[in-house]
């Protein structure tokens, strides 16, 4: 397992340990998990974002810390906030992310995932030209995850 994944994991305990709220010290973090501090920041603003359903607050100095809350919302809103986040292009492993927090969220079930997933690969798009490729992937998974919004 990559460290990325391994930092993002343990946040995710964090978060479900606490009810959805986590406040972390990034150096104290990094020290635990035996990693450099900017690798805690690549993962917050990668995998912790408004977009996947999270608030994220920093203060920094002496007593500095990371707050991250996760966003509780019902299914319809929890998807339209996904489809209206994802723009007008989407790369392979934003929309594996996205899947993957959906899924660990229960906004979609292991399927409806896996299909998803399936669509989002690059095999998919082996004949579309590369420039055009993000753009397709963003207009199909909107799609799809529209026809899951009831």
């Amino acid at each position: 397992m990559r460290m990325s994944d391994l930092v993002a994991q343990y946040i995710m305990e964090m978060l479900d340990e606490s009810g959805g709220n986590a406040e972390i010290q990034r150096n104290e973090l990094a020290g635990n998990l035996g990693c450099v501090p900017s690798q805690i920041n690549y993962v917050i603003t990668s995998r912790f974002t408004p977009e996947q359903g999270y608030i994220v607050e920093s203060r920094r100095g002496g007593g500095g810390y990371i707050r991250i809350t996760r966003v509780k919302a019902d299914k319809s809103t929890a998807l339209m906030h996904i489809i209206n986040s994802i723009g007008s292009s989407l790369d392979k492993a934003s929309a594996e992310i996205m899947v993957k927090n959906m899924y660990s969220q229960s906004i979609i079930d292991k399927q409806v995932a896996k299909l998803l997933l399936s669509a989002m690969n690059e095999r998919v798009y082996a004949d579309i030209p590369q420039e055009q490729r993000n753009t397709l992937r963003a207009n199909i998974m909107k799609n799809m995850l529209l026809s899951l919004y009831n």
